[in-house]
């Protein structure tokens, strides 16, 4: 378990926080919930931050190429082999932080020219 602070709103409905590690996540405040996402759309890296809140919060779009996301699940409305990564909100000592897990390692030379021959790169 990683826990990331998420910090106050100060008055923002989206903003980004950072792991130690440097992994970045988008925090979205919809009706007083919290949702956190990883910071870049896994279509093409667009900063989710900017992007906007559809059907009442619960649809996610990217502000480069509209994919469309569940804000709870991470399923992609337009395309299903893309997959947004969504974290569990926690409170810990009074604060909320997200759990954002261990970061994965980075995958190897094969396995990256296998996803580029499958078109998922």
């Amino acid at each position: 378990m990683s826990l990331v602070p998420l910090g106050a709103s100060d008055g923002r409905t989206a903003w980004t926080v950072e792991a130690p590690d440097g992994r970045a996540f988008a925090v979205f405040l919809v009706d007083g919930e919290h949702h956190v996402t990883d910071a870049a759309c896994p279509h093409n890296k667009g900063p989710l931050v900017e992007g906007w809140l559809r059907d009442e919060g619960r649809t996610l779009v990217c502000p480069w190429h509209w994919f469309r996301y569940d804000l709870r699940t991470g399923d992609c409305h337009n395309l299903p082999r893309y997959r947004l990564g969504v974290h569990p909100v926690v409170e810990r000592d009074g604060a909320l932080c997200a759990d954002v897990g261990e970061p994965t390692a980075a995958p190897s030379l094969a396995e990256r020219l296998r996803a580029h021959a499958r078109g998922e790169d």
